[in-house]
């Protein structure tokens, strides 16, 4: 029987209140932490004229921090498990304020890039507890929404928080984004103080043996390889989505922030609705959620050097491209609820891992191809990888309806 509906009224609109709340206390640090993630995107050219590096390099500063994310996320979860997981949400938002500060004052690109690398300690941790935590917040039914919602967050930060970066790394300098970002992370720590419930369930220490079953179940092996190559594959593109708009597209470098806002705002509209498709099946869900997502990848290859084609084309790819976050992670956490009970954390942060494994792989596979054969050819290389998402995604399901 379903607990909630044996509570009072009283007691249960208290709890929806206070699960609003704390989701929002989520979200806000999700914009922060997803606002240092991809701010680089749109910041790529000047850092690169200001070090004196090739843009290819400058790209390893989201493929670096996505590594920082893959390696800090497992171990830094698996170490935190026995800590508040509300002292924990704000320790976090300590180590993301110091790693955003030591970029700012970053005096060459080794620094800057290890300084994004320590950032995306607090990043990994972050998202692999804050889905966990959010699922707690909200009755059964809408766990995925839950995960969307903080997720959220990410990408009002890809709406607003990507291109006003960019804008004020244009205007000032690029160090200046570093230090607003910063500051926004002030700003999350006093809303997690305020706003997290200081009752959530604590998880049971994860044993050496689930965490060994974790990696070698071939359900939950497959469900990483999904997110990795499911959202990996944008970022062939995403990666070097504006020197593409403005070389390939011939978009005019203000016309670009438009565009980016433009960019996260379908993106918005896809996490939403993503959440809701994915709350009753996510398995199912995220099988034709990839093959639209491939499909829009390859027009986007012959409408990108058409200016309004072009335009329409990234914006398709916005709405798709972030559209299978929270089905992704919540398929993990209900495996590693069914193979894995006392590590569904653990689970989660391996499954931050692979979104960002994807990131590295992808922005990697980006440069190559722009070296060897050009920004235009970035989407479709970027569909093949979702492609053998769509394969993996239709064998796990078959398996989901055989158990």
């Amino acid at each position: 029987m379903n607990q909630n509906i044996d509570k009072p009224a009283s007691q249960r609109k208290a709890e929806s209140k206070s699960g609003s709340w704390g989701l929002l206390a989520l979200a806000i640090s999700a914009f922060g932490i997803g606002t240092t993630e991809f701010v680089p995107v749109g910041l790529l050219g000047s850092i690169a004229n200001s070090l004196n590096i090739s843009i290819t390099l400058a790209g390893l500063l989201i493929s670096g921090y996505a590594i920082g994310v893959a390696v800090g996320a497992p171990i830094l979860t698996a170490l935190t498990n026995r800590m508040s997981r509300k002292s924990l949400l704000m320790s976090l938002m300590v180590v993301f304020i110091i790693g955003n500060v030591v970029a700012a004052l970053s005096p060459s690109f080794e620094v800057l890039l290890i300084a994004r690398f320590i950032t995306a300690f607090s990043h990994g941790v972050f998202f692999s507890i804050g889905a966990t935590i959010a699922v707690q917040l909200v009755p059964p039914g809408k766990k995925g929404s839950a995960i969307a919602l903080m997720f959220t967050g990410l990408t009002i930060a890809i709406v607003t928080g990507v291109p006003l970066g960019t804008f004020i790394g244009q205007v000032f300098d690029w160090r200046a984004t570093f230090w607003c970002v910063a500051l926004f992370g002030v700003i999350a720590i006093i809303s997690s103080a305020v706003l997290i419930p200081k009752n959530l369930k604590q998880s049971p220490p994860a044993k050496f043996s689930d965490m060994f079953r974790l990696l070698t179940n071939r359900r939950l092996i497959m469900g990483f390889l999904i997110t990795t190559l499911g959202y990996g594959g944008t970022f062939v593109a995403f990666t070097y989505l504006t020197p593409l708009l403005h070389d390939v597209t011939g978009v005019s470098q203000g016309m670009i922030n438009i565009i980016l806002i433009a960019y996260g705002v379908a993106v918005a509209f896809g996490n939403s609705i993503g959440g809701k498709f994915a709350n009753k099946n996510p398995i199912r869900a995220l099988f034709w959620m990839f093959v639209v997502q491939a499909a829009v990848l390859i027009l986007l290859t012959f409408l990108a050097p058409f200016k309004v084609a072009g335009v329409i084309g990234v914006i398709l790819m916005g709405l798709f491209a972030f559209m299978n976050v929270p089905g992704l992670q919540l398929n993990i956490v209900q495996l590693s609820e069914r193979y894995a009970p006392s590590a569904v954390e653990v689970a989660s942060a391996i499954n931050i891992a692979a979104f960002n494994i994807g990131i590295a792989v992808g922005s990697v596979i980006g440069g190559i191809v722009i070296d060897s054969m050009g920004l235009v050819h970035t989407p479709w290389i970027g569909a093949l990888m979702v492609i053998l998402a769509i394969v993996l995604t239709g064998i796990s399901a078959k398996l989901e309806r055989k158990s």
